[in-house]
């Protein structure tokens, strides 16, 4: 049985789908300690704002978005790569664009 290949098409909405779910793991992981349900001044009843506290430090976000973003590239770099012409991929020519 050959190997099933994906369409140009397909791997652009992989690559998407990818950032999206990178995207959603780096916000809920760069939040997780910033007590976000807790008490931070109502206005009538307060006469100063309490800034959130906890949460990760600054550079520690720096350092998880540059590693998700890494990731990402990477497994674009990696899907959207040319494919050579004998591969046996079933990709049509005005899918992938045309051949020089």
């Amino acid at each position: 049985m050959p190997a099933r290949t994906l369409n140009l098409a397909q791997r652009i909405i992989m690559v998407i789908g990818l950032g999206i779910g990178l995207d959603v793991f780096g916000q809920w992981l760069v939040s997780r300690g910033t007590g976000a349900t807790r008490w931070v001044a109502y206005a009538p009843l307060t006469s100063g704002g309490y800034p959130p506290v906890g949460g990760i430090h600054p550079w520690v976000r720096m350092v998880v978005w540059l590693v998700l973003t890494a990731v990402w590239v990477l497994a674009s770099v990696a899907l959207l790569r040319s494919r050579p012409a004998g591969a046996g991929h079933e990709d049509s020519a005005a899918a992938d664009g045309p051949v020089t």
